[in-house]
């Protein structure tokens, strides 16, 4: 399979996954600037016509969008992991928190605070009205090592969108302790720490490209 990326965006979310499980793939680095593939400059547009990572080509040639149904697939793609969950109200447990990763933190909460273009007053809005969203979590997380009663690509996720907290100053995570707990044992953890790591070096790379250009 192929996966379509740029360093640490919420694709490095299937890396873990993936890694969780001793299985790998064909990493195909996007620069988010330009678009393009980073190996041979190809208008990755070609591929998804919006530009966004992540983007996973299976094996038969099928072309997958939308990090929650990349991260699903892998999952039942490889059952024994148990990066999924069981059919039933933990499946439906596992795609509610996909979805609230993915719409209250990922796109409500980051997005505006991590775009250089947004307006102070944008910023200021967005924590005023989706800082509640940490404070759910929080509640959520309080005596729970993972989101569901496992390790799953829920958790893959999670990881990666806290991580980008590193850039938003504006979010102290002194206020929630059990996300901060919880990012802690996310970043020790050897699936995560692999995946972070090589990331931060092509993203580094990705910065000095962009500076240079």
């Amino acid at each position: 399979m192929d996966l379509y990326f740029s360093p640490l965006a919420c694709s490095m979310a299937t890396r873990i996954a993936l890694y969780e499980i001793g299985e790998t793939a064909n990493f195909v680095e996007v620069d988010p600037k330009t678009k393009k593939l980073l190996a041979d400059g190809t208008d990755f547009r070609a591929i998804n016509p919006l530009g966004l990572v992540p983007v996973l080509r299976t094996d038969d040639g099928a072309i997958l969008t939308e990090n929650a149904a990349i991260l699903q697939h892998v999952a039942e793609t490889f059952p024994d992991s148990q990066l999924g969950a069981k059919p039933g109200l933990e499946r439906s447990q596992l795609q509610q928190w996909l979805c609230f990763i993915g719409t209250e933190l990922h796109k409500g909460l980051f997005t505006a605070l991590l775009d250089r273009k947004s307006p102070a007053e944008v910023k200021a809005y967005t924590l005023d009205k989706y800082l509640s969203r940490l404070e759910h979590l929080n509640g959520k997380l309080e005596g729970r090592e993972f989101l569901l009663d496992h390790f799953s690509v829920a958790d893959a996720y999670l990881a990666t969108v806290l991580n980008w907290s590193q850039a938003t100053p504006m979010i102290d995570f002194s206020k929630y302790p059990a996300i901060k707990a919880y990012l802690e044992r996310m970043r020790a953890r050897p699936s995560v720490a692999r995946a972070m790591g090589e990331e931060a070096k092509l993203f580094q790379a990705e910065m000095a490209r962009h500076k240079a250009a």
